[in-house]
């Protein structure tokens, strides 16, 4: 009798993180429902929603050490709904569409790009799952492109802003472009939040919570943008940075060589008479 229900304790432990995973799925369903209905804002809020039941998935899953293949594929299938097909279907229905009617494909096609972004990256995500640098991602996350055009709506319903179909053309070109490149963003895996941390911590968290209660229309979409370009600035420094050290060290290497010679030429002896 123990064991069984030792047995049975173990399956509501799985069952838990595979929960929260229906329920991010079951918002990526209902945000596709309403931006094919014509209520974007309702959308836009149904994608931050399958973001946050993405996050306490895998954090709940990690906690109680139940983390299986099988939640790991499952939560694949359903991010490519929520982040994939949701978002790219509400930008081009809310924007790409208004493009002008000759150029109609570019419309449907600037919206596949997101759809086969989304699947390369999450393809490739589950490949690397074992060797990968916990501290980055590789390529821009499925839900970072989801939610940079989620907290958009957001922001054009909230100031009255009518969307730009070339802008969001070019932009949703990028994001798809960003999450199949080798380009790194961080993830904030490594932070452990039962550690000690410094009070400029607490308080940075404090200020992003607070600006968002204040204005949770425009700050998320100021935050998620910054997310989605801190990847290229970050990489352009890395490769700054590696490139200089590549110069300095020839530089050295040149120099040692050049004394080096010097050394030989010193230590000849002179023209005999």
């Amino acid at each position: 009798m123990t064991k069984l229900k030792e047995r049975m304790g173990r399956r509501g432990v799985y069952v838990l993180p595979s929960l929260f995973t229906t329920m991010g799925l079951f918002s990526g369903f209902y945000a596709l429902i309403a931006a094919v209905q014509g209520r974007y804002e309702l959308a836009a809020w149904a994608i931050l929603a399958a973001a946050v039941f993405d996050m306490l998935d895998g954090r709940v899953a990690r906690m109680l050490h139940a983390e299986t293949a099988f939640g790991a594929e499952y939560d694949s299938l359903c991010d490519m709904l929520s982040f994939g097909i949701a978002p790219a279907v509400l930008v081009y229905l809310w924007a790409l569409i208004h493009l002008p009617a000759d150029l109609h494909k570019l419309a449907w096609l600037g919206a596949f790009f997101l759809v086969a972004g989304a699947a390369l990256r999450l393809a490739r995500f589950n490949v690397q799952l074992e060797c990968q640098d916990k501290r980055y991602f590789q390529g821009l996350p499925t839900p970072g492109a989801a939610l940079l055009i989620a907290t958009a709506v957001l922001y054009h319903e909230k100031s009255g802003f009518d969307p730009q179909p070339w802008l969001w053309l070019a932009s949703s070109v990028f994001l798809a472009w960003l999450m199949v490149s080798n380009v790194r963003f961080i993830s904030g895996k490594d932070i452990d939040l039962n550690k000690r941390r410094s009070t400029g911590v607490l308080v940075l968290m404090v200020l992003i919570v607070g600006l968002v209660m204040v204005d949770p229309y425009r700050v998320p979409f100021t935050v998620m943008l910054a997310y989605c370009l801190h990847g290229p600035m970050l990489s352009l420094w890395q490769n700054w940075r590696l490139a200089r050290y590549r110069r300095m060290r020839k530089m050295k290497k040149a120099e040692k060589a050049a004394r080096a010679n010097e050394a030989v030429k010193n230590d000849e002896p002179g023209d005999q008479v």
